[in-house]
């Protein structure tokens, strides 16, 4: 998998519910401890599930040090311990549980103005139209393919570009090769709760992508479905002998 995510930002997770029967208080973190923490989280929200070995490797934290981390936030919601996919266990003993993105902590990377822009939305539907609503994520996918196009001509490898792109945008896209063609993965999505309300958002930037890409594309997963990750599917394009080009 190739992941490409920006420089990591530290962003204060806070304001956590729990809504068990029995609540307990968990001790005040000291600052350096929630800067960390939101080090951590970031890591696993923009690359995917991790394992507490893969992110002491990642973020040079001791074994220990990362295990006192993700402890702390699976008990404030942010993180939930997992089984490993079984395909991806290997060899003897017990493998190790892999740490995601739970929906409450993702919200906490959400922008606060989601709702502003689904009421703004829901009031051009209601003047003008549900016309109004394709219009604009047409435009809004137009805007994706001119700010994109620049950075895609440069390399031979578009799936890599557009990935590298979207993460600057915020979406901590990576590429994942599979046996007939490529996943673009965005691990993030910060207008989710908006394209959940309007679904014309995911619809025109899956047809930015094909656009960019040159080739049709699928969107087998979305954020905004309830689905950890979106996820689009680039069929292997088979090149000729005397195209074919290495990745630059």
């Amino acid at each position: 998998m190739r992941v490409f995510a920006p420089a990591p930002r530290v962003v204060r997770i806070i304001d956590l519910r729990h809504n068990s029967v029995v609540k307990l208080a968990a001790p005040e973190a000291p600052t350096d401890d929630v800067r960390t923490r939101d080090v951590v989280a970031r890591q696993i929200l923009e690359n995917g599930p991790s394992t507490a070995a893969a992110l002491s490797e990642k973020l040079g934290f001791t074994p220990a040090g990362i295990r006192r981390h993700l402890d702390a936030l699976v008990f404030e919601g942010v993180l939930e311990a997992r089984e490993p996919h079984v395909a991806l266990v290997r060899g003897r003993g017990r493998p190790s549980k892999v740490f995601v993105m739970t929906d409450n902590g993702r919200e906490k990377f959400q922008h606060s103005y989601d709702d502003l822009a689904v009421a703004a939305l829901k009031f051009m539907s209601s003047q003008i139209g549900e016309q109004s609503i394709k219009a604009f994520a047409e435009s809004r996918a137009n805007d994706i393919i001119k700010k994109a196009a620049p950075a895609l001509m440069k390399k031979s490898h578009k799936s890599d570009a557009l990935a590298i792109f979207l993460s600057e945008q915020g979406y901590a896209a990576s590429v994942e090769v599979k046996s007939h063609g490529e996943e673009i993965c965005q691990h993030h999505c910060p207008i989710a709760h908006v394209a959940a309300e309007f679904p014309q958002l995911c619809e025109a930037e899956t047809r930015a992508f094909s656009e960019l890409l040159g080739t049709h594309v699928q969107r087998l997963a979305t954020i905004a479905h309830g689905d950890g990750v979106c996820t689009t599917f680039v069929p292997q394009i088979v090149a000729s002998p005397t195209t074919k080009k290495g990745r630059s």
